[in-house]
């Protein structure tokens, strides 16, 4: 990986929201990510970039592969990581949010990971913390940033290779004009949120389609168009991301039931079959295989969900080098 310098304007930010991105700061993320691509294809899957830096990893609601990805990430940058155990934490004992992350921050750390049921958190924590940058990994059904900059990066990569090109270099060229459909219980959905500010940011158009119930509280104010007809919307679209029913957050008892849901909604086998050639898959994770996906389409080559969680690392590397690095920093990888 050859020096690898960012537009002065985009580091040393915190990433709460892609709603706080301009144009340019989203290209950012993207081109970057790229660069950390290479990273991943070597034998030594690491570079000194952030040695140094700490990065703490604070997840108040479960997780596996978004945690798991930050650390990642942050190790191969060569940071240090801190895992807060909550379960076992003095958040259990009955300390608050922020006297957590002022203890934190008094140890010296440089950036917060933090998960949160409660939609916000992450930006309070912003305001608390004097130095560290706090970058937003799921805020109650509000934001998921980086899952966003995932989806788009994959989907990027995915269409440059239909076209017989690098994505390198191509900024948001590519997503520009395409048609992009979310499926799904979008009411309870932080990623939903995200994906639409960011594809909109993009250039894209975005449709969403989904039971009554599960649409969000005045979809009209939403830079999106509700669809009925799923069928037509699919014969449509250039992207489908398809979203998982929000059992956790209640979503179950939005619908009659879930086999109801299922043959309505759900990325059937049939439904997988009306897509124009050319057309992409695209789900967040985790799946539930026969509710709102069937195993079948899971696997068809359209779907990128492996490589989306493939892209995770690189993305999130992105992120972090550009909240911690500041432009006076010159970072050789």
């Amino acid at each position: 990986m050859s020096d690898l310098v960012a537009k002065p304007e985009v580091l040393g930010q915190h990433l709460l929201s892609i709603s706080d991105l301009e144009h340019d700061a989203l290209v950012e993320h993207l081109e970057v990510a790229e660069a950390f691509c290479e990273v991943e294809r070597r034998s030594v899957r690491k570079v000194p970039t952030l040695k140094g830096k700490v990065v703490a990893s604070l997840f108040f609601e479960e997780s596996t592969r978004t945690r798991l990805s930050f650390e990642t990430a942050a190790k191969r940058l060569s940071a240090d990581v801190l895992s807060l155990a909550v379960a076992s934490s003095s958040v259990k004992k009955g300390e608050s949010l922020r006297d957590t992350v002022e203890t934190i921050e008094a140890m010296g750390i440089d950036a917060v990971v933090i998960r949160h049921s409660s939609a916000g958190a992450p930006h309070q924590v912003a305001r608390w913390v004097d130095r560290a940058r706090v970058l937003n990994a799921g805020d109650g059904w509000h934001a998921h940033p980086t899952q966003a900059l995932i989806d788009l990066f994959t989907v990027r990569q995915a269409l440059a290779a239909q076209e017989g090109r690098p994505s390198e270099g191509t900024g948001t060229e590519l997503l520009a004009g395409r048609k992009v459909l979310i499926i799904g219980d979008i009411r309870h959905s932080r990623v939903a949120r995200s994906q639409i500010d960011a594809y909109v940011l993009a250039g894209a158009e975005v449709s969403i389609c989904a039971p009554g119930t599960l649409l969000p509280a005045g979809p009209a104010d939403w830079p999106v168009t509700v669809v009925d007809d799923l069928d037509v919307a699919l014969s449509q679209a250039d992207v489908v991301s398809v979203l998982r029913m929000q059992e956790e957050r209640g979503s179950g008892s939005f619908v009659p039931s879930l086999g109801e849901f299922t043959a309505t909604y759900g990325m059937t086998e049939r439904r997988a079959a009306l897509l124009k050639p050319g057309a992409l898959i695209t789900h967040p994770g985790p799946m539930v295989r026969g509710v709102e996906i069937s195993s079948t389409v899971a696997d068809d080559e359209r779907c990128l969900v492996r490589r989306q969680v493939t892209n995770g690392v690189p993305v999130r590397m992105a992120a972090l080098f550009l909240s911690l690095s500041t432009p006076e920093e010159a970072v050789d990888g």
